[in-house]
This record gives structure tokens, sequence and C-alpha cells, in this order.
């Protein structure tokens, strides 16, 4: 699925699972997978639905399942998210290929899916060992990147079979609004309120400048890539849903720290768009604009809802931490970075 940086390891106690149980329900789906259970590795990578390499002798397969713990539905919803991969592969050329889908909670104890393994590299954070990139080279990655969304968005949901994934008009007052309900109910006492935040985006939305498949956690982390850095995957379909191209758009920008970022927004990436030569926020937005025929009149909302709702999506994960539901250190501090998200949003907003 990827080189050294995704390299998957040992199951954390809390996440492992039945290999026996799963092995005989898969095998009686998969022919030529041999009597013995897969190794099971875990992609460390994800923060939400967990990830696993399941190594049989003749091939390798991936499973996806929802964490323990307190679960935003949809997202975590293990048959949409099949349904959606599976209805999109032929219209969408980087979709993983769908193996099964199990609802039997007798199996595993919740739904999970297995699906074909994509080879290739994912970028974290850094560059894999070994790997260069000239600004160039670096600079066609973050266009290409934009252009698998671009693509996205311009799939047929009606030849698709998923023109009933969404509610239509009014995406972007339902985003403002339930991200603002999950914030509320997800806050913990060593965090702000946000409330400013909200109510300047309340009364600033836009009507929706059109309704398309969104992928909604659009990053380079989760784009598989081949040798000459083309695109060959998009991952981690959990949040899929029919909305507002531009507030996609926001959604993946907020993730997109540059090279001139103050610290600690750098300390937080997860993908290398710091790199000499990667297109900066506004040009990544541009070349959207110039491909799409979009206009983007007012980019500040959708930057400042991506960045609250990256703070939402921390805050959750944060949530199941700091009440015990989970014990993986990789979030004992996300409280810090959701602090300095009020702080970024409140500035680029102008809110005193």
């Amino acid at each position: 699925m990827s080189t050294s940086p995704d390299e998957p390891r040992a199951l954390r106690d809390e996440d492992a699972f039945n290999v026996l149980a799963l092995h005989a329900w898969l095998s009686s789906r998969v022919t030529g997978l041999g009597n013995a259970p897969p190794e099971v590795r875990q992609f460390a990578g994800g923060a939400s639905n967990l990830t696993y390499l399941l190594r049989y002798p003749s091939r390798d397969l991936v499973l996806r399942r929802p964490p323990a713990g307190q679960k935003a539905a949809s997202a975590h919803d293990m048959k949409r998210e099949h349904r959606v991969q599976a209805a999109l592969a032929p219209h969408y050329a980087y979709v993983p290929e769908m193996v099964a889908l199990c609802d039997d909670p007798a199996v595993l104890g919740t739904d999970f899916y297995v699906m074909h393994c994509i080879e290739g590299t994912i970028l974290r954070r850094r560059l894999p060992a070994g790997m260069e990139l000239s600004p160039e080279q670096a600079h066609d990655l973050g266009l290409r990147a934009v252009d698998s969304l671009v693509e996205l968005h311009a799939v047929d949901v009606d030849a698709a079979g998923l023109a009933d994934l969404g509610k239509g008009l009014g995406y972007v007052e339902r985003q403002v609004g339930g991200w603002s309900d999950r914030y509320r109910r997800a806050r913990t006492e060593n965090v702000p309120d946000f409330e400013a935040v909200m109510a300047w985006l309340a009364e600033r939305q836009p009507a929706d400048v059109g309704i398309c498949l969104v992928h909604n956690d659009f990053r380079l982390d989760n784009l598989v890539l081949d040798d000459d850095l083309r695109v060959v995957g998009v991952l981690d379909w959990e949040m899929a849903a029919l909305g507002d191209p531009l507030m996609d758009l926001g959604g993946a920008l907020a993730y997109w720290v540059q090279a001139d970022d103050e610290d600690m927004m750098r300390l937080s990436k997860r993908q290398p768009t710091d790199l000499p030569g990667m297109p900066t926020r506004a040009e990544v937005v541009e070349h959207y604009r110039s491909r799409t025929g979009l206009a983007v009149d007012n980019w500040t909302f959708y930057e400042v809802f991506g960045l609250f709702r990256l703070a939402g999506i921390a805050q959750q994960i944060y949530y199941r931490y700091f009440h015990g539901q989970t014990t993986n250190p990789a979030f004992k501090d996300f409280w810090f970075f959701v602090s300095y998200l009020d702080e970024r949003s409140r500035r680029i907003a102008g809110i005193g």
C-alpha cells in the first residue's frame, strides 16, 4: 500500500480483533487464500476509522472498520463507505477495488469491509528515505493532486447511482450548523468554545455554488502515488457526500501547510506541502478555479470553515482520548492544536 513511512505496524491491543473469525468469513467469499489465517498489521496513519493490512501468501488485502468509543454515525458507516467506492469505481479511476462487506456483528462485533491493496507510495509528514523532489517535481505533484480533486467533482453522480447520497441544496448551511453542533458536543474543559467563529460563519455563509460528490478528507496523505508521482489511488472515503465543491476545497486546504506558515501550523503538518516548489494555498485555489471555471469570490469564508471543521475533527478524536475511550498517545496533545485553530480562525476572519 505504500513505502516505509506508512509501513504497517503491530496491532495496538485496543484495536485487535478475532483473526480466525475474519479468515473463516473471508475465505468463504474469496478463493485462493489458503487455510492459514493472514498476518495482520495495522496502519498507523488513520485517526478515525481503523485500517489493517491482511497479508496472505497469495495477495495483500486491506480491512477497514470503526474504532471503539464515541462515533459519529456518518463518519463510521462501513456500508456507506463501501457503497460509495463500489459505485464510484467505473467513473473515477482512483478508487480501491472492493472485495467484500460484512454486516454480521458475530464476525468482528461491527460492520467492516475488505478491499484490494493499491501498491504505491503515500507521502506523510516527510518524504520517504532516499526520495528527493526538485521544486518542479513538487509543484507538478501538488497540481496533479488538485486535478484529481477536480476530476472527482466532475463525476456524474446520477450515472454513478449516488444521487441519493446527499440532501441537495443547503449544504453550506447544514455543514456550518452540523459542525457547530458536533464541536459543542465534543468540547472538553481545556479547549475554547469557538462561539465567535461559529457565529461569524453562520452570519456570512454563502449559497451553494453547486452540488457534486465531495471527498471531505482530501489530502496528499490520502493519495497513493506511482513511481512517476502520478495519483493511482484515493483513500479514506468515510466522509464522502454530495456537497458544495468549494467547501471540499476549503476542507482540503486546512491541511495544506506551506513553508511560510507559523510554527504551530507547521508542527501540525501531515503532508509535505511545505517542500520548495509546492503550490501555495492561494495557487491551489487559482488552479482549481481555472480548471473548473467556478468563481471564488468569498474565499475567506471557505478558509475559516475549513479550519473550524478541522478543529471539530481533532476535538472529536481528542474527546475519545480525554474520556479514556482510546489510549493512542498520538491524540493526547490534540487540544493544543484545537486551541491554536480557534486563534488562527479568528485572526483570518478579523474577529477581535
